[in-house]
């Protein structure tokens, strides 16, 4: 299996913001970083571009800025630790494979390079990555789609997590925004939510573990009627014939392809219901601690927050309590809101985590319904009854 098909595409958000804050901790300027992360080749190590290598146009003075990063992040590497010397990205060649591959679910080759461009225009990088974010959601994810059918491999499920790619960037996207308004260190912010985004891609992973055992008990299911067909034409018994030109062949047929539809949709249900409800837990705390955390006031902070999440469609879920709460207990003991804001934005991600094991637990066992009740009678009405009917016909006609 493919790593494409493996990694679910929020986790790629998390490496891109793992490595900014890396980068930002560095020393690395905001606009160099957006630079540096572009996927082109390193002209100082790969030479001229090959031809199956693609290579990003840049405008002259971004092209200047990615080469005075690299050579600036380069020097830097060696005051990182070994784990953060390990996130900074190197510069390496990537083919069109790699971009319809890796790059698939999340587009993450354009947002970067739509941030980088906005960087060095002076433009808003917040907007660019949103808005980049927001057009991929409609245009990456049919082509996953066509893609996988293409393969022979079903695309169910990819339109989710070309969603939740969109709300990781949107995610990324407000915290750069209320950082660069208020005036706030953003590395310490981008640690948080690399690790929120991990955290959530592990449960996207629990998710596909929980689902592996009944998708291939139900591929192996719909195998058997055409072994329970041929093997009754190896015995003698014609049921081909009884399946597709009798009247009783057919009420089975079509009855079968009818439960077969209903535990697909069934299946599907289930899934979603499964999925996290919030993809970006505590986001709207660390907000407020990163606008708290610059030493504005209260109600700045409130309506530089507010007007970010409507501005990139931060949903509030539990959040908008936990943020009065969290503010109210700061005013009563006059002690720092940040730290309390960000801790509580910590305990959210780890309920959602918690919460989100046992939903792919629950899911394991409740995905045997749909095999029980829909995938097991379909076996029988298309592989088991037409062969009884066969042999009951062959008996009679003998009689």
């Amino acid at each position: 299996m493919r790593r494409a098909d493996t990694v679910p595409p929020i986790e790629e958000v998390a490496a891109v913001t793992q490595r900014l804050a890396v980068l930002l901790s560095a020393g690395v300027s905001p606009v160099s970083a957006w630079g540096y992360l572009l996927p082109a080749y390193d002209a100082a190590t790969a030479g001229a571009p090959r031809a199956d290598q693609q290579s990003v146009d840049l405008p002259p003075e971004l092209g200047r800025r990615v080469s005075s990063t690299r050579r600036e992040v380069r020097g830097k590497q060696g005051s990182l630790s070994a784990k953060d010397a390990a996130a900074v990205p190197v510069a390496v060649p990537i083919t069109p494979r790699a971009v319809d591959s890796k790059h698939a679910g999340t587009g993450t080759a354009p947002i970067l390079r739509a941030a980088a461009r906005a960087a060095a225009r002076g433009d808003s990088v917040a907007d660019a990555i949103a808005g980049q974010a927001r057009r991929q959601r409609w245009e990456i994810s049919p082509r996953i789609v066509d893609a996988r059918a293409s393969a022979g491999r079903p695309a169910r499920g990819h339109g989710d997590a070309a969603g939740q790619a969109e709300s990781a960037w949107l995610g990324l996207a407000a915290a750069w925004q209320v950082a660069t308004q208020a005036g706030a260190p953003l590395a310490g912010c981008l640690r948080e939510l690399a690790g929120s985004l991990r955290e959530l891609a592990q449960v996207q992973r629990d998710l596909d573990v929980a689902l592996a055992a009944p998708r291939a008990t139900a591929r192996l299911v719909m195998v058997l009627p055409v072994i329970g067909v041929v093997f009754g034409s190896l015995m003698g018994f014609d049921s081909l014939h009884t399946l597709f030109m009798t009247v009783p062949g057919l009420v089975c047929l079509g009855g079968g392809a009818l439960l077969m539809l209903a535990a697909a949709g069934w299946n599907r249900a289930l899934v979603r219901r499964a999925g996290p409800p919030d993809l970006t837990p505590g986001l709207r705390l660390e907000l407020m601690a990163i606008a708290m955390s610059s030493g504005g006031s209260l109600d700045r902070s409130r309506a530089l927050v507010q007007a970010t999440a409507e501005r990139y469609g931060i949903a509030s879920g539990t959040d908008g309590g936990s943020v009065d709460r969290i503010l109210g207990l700061s005013t009563r003991a006059g002690v720092p809101a940040a730290e309390l804001l960000r801790s509580e934005a910590e305990q959210l991600r780890r309920d959602a985590r918690s919460a989100g094991q046992r939903r792919a637990a629950s899911l394991s066992v409740t995905l045997m319904l749909p095999l029980g009740l829909c995938v097991l009678p379909a076996f029988m009405l298309v592989g088991v009854v037409p062969l009884l009917l066969s042999v009951l016909s062959s008996t009679l006609t003998t009689f």
